[in-house]
């Protein structure tokens, strides 16, 4: 204040002319909000919640996703927790495979991208090819219509003859397949092609020391194995508490090669996790149906019909309490639920199957997503800075669906999830409440089982320091499933 009075008595016995007092009051009030902004203090704290202060519900709100914030200095908090949803192991996306240059300087071959935004007719009219050519290609046979499944990153060939005639289309979706349109007289004709990857199947092992990424780093392991590895693990251990120095894991896993070349990620078959002493076992199994899932050694479902912490590489910042000083209401307020601090922009999972109930605006919780789930169970996520594509109320959902991201929208100190798990109408610590387990091997499929888990095991049991290559099949999977 004694800066404020000092230049108002200043401007006061200054040229009345060159400042009229209207001019004066203005300048003043400037100089007060920037003392104002100078002095107040820097909120810090992450560890922020919100109870819903009215059960109205209002329109939904889709804010653009924020930038990603400064990592903590807890090696928790790692690159991990901003993975972005896997795509198509096999897709263009993942690896260089342009055209080679002869082909690609070739008058009378194009090659094309599918853009985002493309349709056919602008594919066509790209490569040099009018509508008439296009017409002729959809109206040859039915499977034609494949071409409209197209997807920005698929790639489409076309050759010519040097009168500009059409003579073929290839068209491929992905590195495996392709599917040609080959001319015969004035039809097109088709047919398509599938390649098989070599798999080469590899083993590591590390020690955790200070985190689970650092570890993995230390042993070469990737990003997605050690994010699949936590998934498999997520129901009986809590990535986020229940590490010590001193834990340790092995795994067992394939990678996909065509031509020498690495194509794709990695694909988790066994791993092997110790945790405070306790030996936990996971293996990928393939049932008669074509369905992978992961089981314990012994046929038991690690899949629970809830995740137990629907962030990953969380910190809890804040537990369920019946008497926690709220921080921004400052008052004593039950938290019923879990804040789970992270940076904005990390993805959040629907914690089970079910239905979206609301995703928009709910009083102090923000932008707010709610899932009803069988069994009577229900499940809150707040405060997200957006919502994932496809998330509206009626949407169903899938246990680890991306259902939005972290963010700090509704009375919210920092970016954070707060999460609540609801029984009925009644509100339950999500950290300690007994989850359900799905299914495990049915009794008549257990030989089955067996006889397919044993090599794996025995692979994984040979695991010890960095990855390195067991065994290499040409052209299948030592999971009975290729890439």
């Amino acid at each position: 204040m004694k800066i404020i009075k000092t230049i108002w008595l200043k401007l006061q016995n200054s040229d009345r002319e060159a400042f009229p007092r209207w001019h004066l009051v203005i300048a003043s009030c400037l100089v007060a909000g920037l003392v104002t902004l100078i002095n107040a203090p820097v909120s810090t704290d992450d560890s922020a919640e919100t109870q819903a202060s009215s059960n109205e519900e209002r329109p939904s709100v889709n804010t653009p996703l924020e930038g990603q914030a400064p990592l903590e200095a807890e090696e928790l908090l790692n690159p991990l927790a901003t993975l972005i949803p896997k795509s198509n192991p096999l897709s263009f996306y993942e690896f260089d495979t342009a055209p080679q240059q002869a082909e690609a300087t070739d008058p009378l071959v194009k090659h094309e991208v599918v853009s985002k935004g493309d349709n056919l007719s602008t594919i066509f009219q790209r490569a040099g090819l009018d509508n008439k050519k296009l017409a002729e290609v959809l109206e040859s046979c039915k499977e034609s219509k494949t071409l409209k499944q197209m997807h920005p990153g698929h790639r489409l060939t076309f050759t010519v003859d040097p009168q500009g005639t059409l003579k073929r289309v290839d068209y491929q979706p992905n590195l495996l397949e392709t599917r040609t349109f080959t001319r015969q007289g004035d039809k097109f004709v088709y047919s398509e092609s599938k390649r098989k990857p070599d798999i080469q199947t590899k083993v590591a092992s590390a020690v955790i020391q200070s985190s689970l990424y650092g570890a993995a780093k230390t042993a070469q392991i990737s990003d997605r194995l050690i994010y699949d590895m936590a998934n498999v693990f997520a129901f009986d251990i809590d990535f986020a508490l229940d590490l010590q120095p001193g834990d340790s894991f092995k795994i067992l896993y394939e990678e996909a090669y065509l031509d020498g070349k690495k194509v794709g990620g990695e694909q988790l078959l066994a791993a092997e996790f110790i945790n405070e002493g306790k030996v936990y076992k996971a293996v990928r199994y393939l049932d008669k149906d074509g369905q992978a899932q992961f089981y314990s050694d012994d046929g038991k479902a690690l899949r629970k019909g809830f995740l137990r912490t629907p962030v990953e590489f969380a910190r809890i910042s804040s537990g369920f309490s019946l008497g926690r000083m709220h921080p921004i209401l400052n008052k004593i307020r039950a938290h019923k639920g879990v804040d789970y601090s992270a940076p904005t922009g990390t993805p959040i999972m629907a914690a089970g199957d079910g239905k979206v109930t609301l995703a928009g605006t709910y009083s102090g919780y923000g932008n707010c997503v709610t899932i009803d789930h069988a069994g009577n169970f229900s499940t809150l996520y707040g405060h997200m800075s957006r919502f994932a594509n496809g998330i509206r109320k009626g949407s169903s959902v899938k246990q680890g669906q991306i259902i939005g991201y972290v963010g700090s929208t509704g009375l919210a100190t920092g970016p954070h999830l707060h999460y609540e798990f609801h029984i009925g109408d009644k509100v339950v610590n999500p950290v300690t409440v007994t989850l359900p387990k799905a299914d495990g091997i049915a009794k008549n499929e257990m030989a089955r089982f067996s006889a397919q888990i044993q090599p794996l095991f025995a692979q994984l049991k040979d695991a010890a320091g960095k990855p390195r290559v067991v065994a290499v099949q040409r052209g299948t999977s030592a999971n009975q499933n290729a890439l």
